[in-house]
């Protein structure tokens, strides 16, 4: 799910060569290649909002401004960073590219780099970058590259080995931070004191970024802090983001000591949805299939429309849970399932982290049940 975004990203973000080797980088890039064995090269962009392209096939994360990634099909990448040359230092650690620069004379730098590779390059995330660099760019190729976002996009859903142990911990997490939630709110705790308590927990877990919203409504909405709650709230719906080693996990409780059937519901209807989640299944027959099992209460407007998407190094991933899809569950695919119900006094969601293989699915996460 799409939330605000902090304007500076300060949690740890250094590469970890032992966790992600670099084999398993040069691994992405040679089934990007493959699929297009006409491109020379790729230009790849990313900012501190749009990165998760840039991650996959250099590890850097802009912390502040953008970055630019010129790799050729064969031979060393360049990491044009921003910032000025004073900003190298500090973005060495992020990535195993070793030619670092800054991020200025871009057309130059562009042209050169392109003539250097003897064929036209194709461009990743065009689409993010700011109209002026973008135009620089195109100027520099002398027209517009191709832009084959799409088909990196498809080789990211399908996670590899490594990448499913990265999910697994921030699925852990995940699982701390709500875990603490819970415990204070069993306490008694003011909602602030409640958020923040869950916050803690994952930063001492060594997440990068923590995004949380929950409701003074009883579940109806969900908000981020804008001032503090200086009371206790029961039932209390939280939702939680993490990001640890550049990968996300999310999820939907409602925190209660009290029985809550709605939430209840909403927990029998994700473990059936979770049961029927199959690679190759289509992702609108599991939408439909969710609309039809919450009767005779009715969808939360939050998760009406789309119930859920894939997940990784970009919080909301392509495909899609929506019954207008036309995609399919992937053998290997990670995807965050949300199911959100409303009543005429109450309001719930709860979620699930799932991992879809070919023999079965694996719950990384899931909301902890309601009250009884």
């Amino acid at each position: 799910m799409l939330t605000m975004n902090p304007t500076l990203l300060v949690g740890p973000s250094d590469w970890d060569g032992a966790r992600m080797p670099q084999e398993e980088f040069a691994a992405r890039m040679a089934a990007l290649w493959r699929g297009q064995p006409s491109a020379a090269g790729a230009i790849v962009y990313g900012d501190r909002v749009n990165h998760a392209e840039l991650a996959y096939l250099t590890h850097f994360t802009p912390k502040l401004e953008a970055a630019l990634a010129l790799i050729p099909r064969a031979g060393a990448a360049t990491l044009l960073v921003g910032g000025g040359a004073n900003m190298l230092q500090a973005a060495k650690p992020l990535t195993f590219i070793a030619d670092l620069r800054p991020l200025r004379n871009v057309g130059r730098t562009v042209a050169q780099w392109a003539r250097e590779q003897g064929g036209a390059p194709m461009l990743i995330s065009g689409a993010a970058m700011p109209y002026a660099l973008h135009r620089e760019i195109v100027d520099a190729l002398g027209g517009e590259p191709a832009d084959n976002t799409t088909a990196l996009r498809a080789l990211m859903r399908r996670k590899s080995a490594r990448e499913l142990a990265v999910l697994r911990e921030a699925c852990a997490t995940l699982a701390a931070a709500v875990t603490a939630m819970d415990v204070a709110q069993g306490a008694g705790a003011k909602a602030t004191d409640v958020i923040l308590t869950g916050e803690r927990a994952a930063n001492r877990r060594g997440a990068q970024d923590v995004r949380t919203l929950f409701s003074r409504d009883g579940g109806r909405t969900l908000r981020p802090f804008e001032t503090a709650v200086e009371r206790a709230l029961d039932p209390l719906q939280v939702y939680v983001a993490v990001r640890q080693f550049g990968y996300w996990a999310e999820g939907f409780a409602v925190l209660t000591a009290s029985p809550h059937p709605c939430a209840q519901r909403a927990g029998d209807v994700l473990r059936s949805a979770v049961e029927r989640m199959q690679a190759g299944g289509r992702c609108s027959d599991l939408a439909r299939g969710i609309a039809q099992a919450v009767h005779p209460l009715t969808l939360h407007p939050l998760t009406a429309r789309i119930a859920g998407n894939a997940i990784g190094l970009a919080l909301e991933e392509h495909p899609l849970i929506a019954a207008g899809s036309e995609e399919s569950f992937e053998d290997g695919g990670v995807y965050s399932l949300r199911i959100g119900l409303s009543d005429a006094r109450s309001h719930a969601i709860a979620s699930a982290m799932v991992a879809v293989h070919q023999r079965g699915n694996e719950v990384l996460w899931s909301s902890p049940e309601a009250p009884r």
